[in-house]
């Protein structure tokens, strides 16, 4: 699920010697180009003779000529920042071969060939983490997309697949552990205190999903028995003296195997599952065939240092990965194209896992949220793409929430519109057909069609449109039937100017106002640009729920009374759909105040209502409190701003503080109440514990906004009284907004506290640079001027310059310091770190949608960026897709 590595620039026409070279487009990579490779190669074996410092890598692929490529006698093999040592070609030197750029090209004369290559790398001196890296001591790989090629020469492209051998040795005091893809078949002791282990995976992979990781290591061990019968050992493997923190992930990963066997009939495949977590990782985790690399974050878990919502990412990107065993390894990708087709496929399969796992309605919630903030954005910016993309400069930069998150958004219709049982019957066939082969989304697309009996021709076009549908509804009263009129646009994004019609799917229900009950949810499919729903048994004056569930990832645009709203907020019996009722109203005023039109009285009314409808929310004694900390949350800055064209982040963060702080002091008595009740309850992993936890900070937001110093009061006293993370963090969360001695005394506490704990201490860092402080800037200045800041490690530069990049008070400061912070951190992060530095660039690229005085100084951010020659691909392609 990782990033690509930074490909070797392209060569540059030569300027005259006092200038310098003017900086070029890298080449677009489209999928219309797409041709099968002319080369496959069905066997690799590896021999690794390792070190931190120098390691060398030996490769004999077999190779033989593809039927369905080009004839050429060219075999291409990438490479990336390495060079050849030896090449051979069936046992003897070879002479015909030569370097075209980063690749290596052999002439062969015949149709199957043994071509052994020699490279020698530096693991320490890996910086961008991709391909093989050094990480404390340790030695380990990150291949996808295009890492591969930094540790051989190799056809590094998703549809050549084959199955790997692997032998390894180095000093075994420095790499006790030697692991690999596969099972282990053999292992033994060398010379001048080495020792060796070689590993076979049986299953034909590509080569984003090979891996190797060596070191000082401890597992925690268990085993699953599968649905036939066999018994598979699971190892989760640490540095030493975290062992005590990984029980979660291991159960995590049982429960997750359990979970695929019963509900997609997928059983796991190889004796043996490995799990490796990871300090220094770029992305979250990389789902290797049976040896999974995990960023330590999505690892370590127990109650003093990880979070209930730690808790949760790690049983999801545990499940995750896991099933990424069938939905991505053993039916891959045809090309990086495809990605979704891996991604957003495992992504719902994570989500419906978790929902399983814990509380469904509030994992919806949860998802949407990440989809309004972090897609929804993307979609309507200058980055905005399909789900399937039609071309590429760098593919790292796909590696984006539309690829994922609306990837999976996308599927989710289809299971809806089939049902369940049906869509069940589609993936089986999608794997009974593919199993084995790089397929594309076409593929899948068509397997659902075929086995839930589903007409999907229109529905492609969700795989080939950019942009958010925005659906304007409208209900009305004709001859005593309730008439629902649904118009759908879909707004022009860069390259397409014009859209066609989508099918919807939108689960309504028609609410009657006297009794709060419904007949039952219908689901009506928009295949137009406009259509009419007539609903013969509608109850007279009806509410409308729309959308419930979030059936569809599109903008509902429909005017509602604050009325409807307050009663959907409070009798919905979706829970999702209750859930946005409240996100309505609040969304609803707060755009209203922002744009200036709201007199004082109207101010006042919509208030009002509002906390009418968050009263109901936080006494309803009848609400799990798990929902409750769900529907307590206002709408973030971010999902404001994207229902204006152009938005003032300034005038949306005094707004949306401003109701906030008039609900923590209208609400005062009742969020103290709320507040004594919850924190009253001990610490448990049951539901209710943890609706406690949850609601136990959200409350004290909502008081520290009413009233500052009670806000303290009540900080530091749940802050000394924690007794796990959820509770501390969440007072610090609080604590580190306000100017008061508390603060102060909070952090410090902290830190000593958990000196020395990694993960413990980027919360330190997220949490001040993420913080409503009036000097956050000052803050973050600070923070990275730290003893224990680091450039090298990218958790460590997400937890300040990322929560700074996310934090509206730090990013939009109107003096552009934020900005300026920003760009300065993408030139020095980009020749260390390209992909990590390439992450922060949409966060200026929003300029267009900002008012004049700030996007101006985005811009010139963007335009300074642009200036350096030496830009990686990565973060050039962004900055000038954000410019163009």
């Amino acid at each position: 699920m990782d990033i690509a590595s930074r490909p070797a620039e392209p060569e540059q026409n030569p300027q005259t010697a006092d200038a310098a070279p003017a900086p070029q487009a890298p080449p677009v990579i489209r999928r219309e180009d797409y041709l099968p490779p002319a080369w496959l190669v069905p066997e690799i074996a590896l021999d690794f003779d390792l070190g931190l410092d120098a390691t060398k890598v030996t490769s004999t692929l077999s190779v033989k000529r593809n039927p369905e490529g080009n004839g050429a006698a060219t075999l291409r093999l990438n490479g990336d920042q390495i060079s050849p040592v030896s090449v051979r070609v069936d046992g003897e030197a070879a002479s015909g071969w030569r370097m075209d750029g980063p690749d290596l090209l052999v002439e062969l004369s015949g149709d199957a060939h043994e071509v052994t290559i020699e490279t020698a790398l530096v693991p320490s001196g890996n910086s961008q983490l991709m391909g093989l890296y050094a990480s404390n001591g340790m030695l380990c790989t990150q291949c996808e997309a295009e890492g591969f090629r930094r540790i051989t020469f190799f056809p590094d492209r998703p549809d050549v697949l084959s199955t790997y051998s692997v032998r390894m040795s180095g000093d075994k005091a420095t790499f006790p552990i030697l692991l690999a893809n596969g099972n282990c078949t053999a292992e033994g002791e060398g010379e001048n205190g080495t020792h060796w282990a070689e590993w076979y995976d049986p299953w034909p992979k590509p080569s984003y999903l090979f891996a190797l990781v060596a070191g000082e290591l401890i597992a925690n061990h268990g085993t699953f028995t599968t649905k036939s019968g066999r018994t598979v050992d699971l190892n989760v493997w640490v540095r030493p003296g975290d062992e005590g923190r990984t029980q979660h992930a291991l159960d995590s990963l049982i429960a997750s195997m359990k979970w695929d066997e019963e509900t997609f009939g997928r059983e796991y495949d190889l004796d043996l599952f490995n799990i490796v977590a990871v300090s220094d990782f770029n992305m979250g985790a990389m789902e290797n065939k049976g040896l999974n690399v995990f960023n330590t974050r999505y690892v370590l878990a127990d109650p003093d240092t990880a979070t209930d919502a730690d808790y949760d990412a790690i049983e999801g990107v545990i499940g995750h990965e896991y099933f990424h065993n069938w939905s991505g390894n053993r039916v891959t990708c045809r090309d990086w194209f495809q990605l979704s087709l891996k991604e957003g496929f495992t992504v719902l399969r994570d989500q419906l896992f978790s929902a399983d796992m814990g509380s469904e309605p509030v994992k919806r919630i949860e998802d949407v949220r990440i989809l309004r903030i972090a897609q929804f954005p993307e979609d309507s910016g200058p980055l905005a793409h399909p789900i399937r993309p039609d071309s590429y400069q760098e593919i790292s930069n796909f590696y984006t929430a539309t690829v994922y998150n609306k990837g999976a958004e996308v599927i989710r219709m289809m299971r809806t519109m089939a049902g369940e049982e049906r869509f069940r019957k589609g993936t089986d066939l999608y794997f009974d057909r593919h199993d084995g082969t790089a397929a594309t989304c076409e593929d899948f697309v068509k397997a659902i069609e075929d086995g839930a009996g589903l007409d999907l021709a229109q529905f492609r076009l969700w795989y080939s449109q950019a942009g958010t549908p925005q659906v304007a509804a409208s209900l009305t009263q004709e001859d005593g039937k309730a008439v629902l009129t649904l118009h759908q646009t879909v707004p022009t994004t860069p390259g397409q100017p014009e859209k066609q019609a989508m099918p919807i799917p939108l689960r309504v229900a028609l609410f009657d106002r006297a009794t709060g009950t419904h007949s039952g949810e219908s689901l009506v499919v928009l295949d137009k640009a406009e259509d009419r729903f007539v609903f013969a048994d509608a109850p007279a004056d009806p509410v409308l729920s729309i959308n419930r569930s979030f059936s569809a990832p599109v903008a509902i645009e429909m005017a509602r009374p604050d009325a409807d709203l307050v009663f959907l907020a409070a009798r919905d019996d979706d829970p999702f759909a209750r859930y946005e009722a409240m996100q309505s109203l609040v969304v609803q005023h707060l755009v209203a105040a922002v744009g200036g039109g709201l007199d004082e009285g109207q101010r006042s009314a919509g208030r009002t209502a509002i906390g009418e409808a968050f009263r109901a929310i936080v006494t309803d004694a009848e609400l799990d409190d798990l929902m409750r900390g769900e529907l307590m949350l206002l709408p973030a800055e971010s999902y404001l701003a994207e229902q204006l064209l152009v938005s003032d982040p300034g005038a949306i963060h005094a707004e949306r503080e401003g109701l906030k702080a008039w609900l923590g002091a209208t609400l005062a008595d009742e969020l103290k109440a709320l507040h004594d009740r919850v924190s009253a309850v001990p610490y448990s992993r049951e539901a209710e514990a943890r609706g406690a936890r949850k609601v136990k900070t959200q409350a004290l937001v909502y008081i520290a906004a009413g009233d500052g110093a009670e806000g303290a009061s009540r900080g530091i006293a749940q802050y000394r009284a924690a007794s796990c993370m959820t509770d501390r963090q969440g007072a610090l969360m609080v604590l580190a907004s306000l100017d008061c001695p508390e603060r102060e005394e909070a952090l410090a506490d902290f830190l000593a506290r958990y000196e020395g704990n990694a993960l413990v201490i980027d919360k330190w860092f997220s949490l001040q640079a993420g913080s409503l402080h009036p000097r956050v800037l000052d803050h973050v200045r600070a923070l990275a001027k730290h003893p224990e800041f680091r450039m090298s490690n990218p958790n460590r530069v997400r937890s300040v310059f990322m929560a700074a990049a996310m934090n509206p008070v730090a990013f939009h400061d109107p003096s552009g310091e934020g900005y300026r912070m920003i760009g300065d951190i993408i030139r020095r992060l980009d020749p260390i770190n390209p992909q990590t530095a390439a992450r922060f660039v949409p966060s200026l690229g929003r300029w267009r949608r900002v008012e004049p005085a700030r996007a101006s100084l985005m811009r010139a951010e963007l335009e300074r960026i642009a200036q350096e020659s030496d830009l990686s691909r990565d973060v050039r392609e962004q900055v000038s897709k954000s410019l163009g």
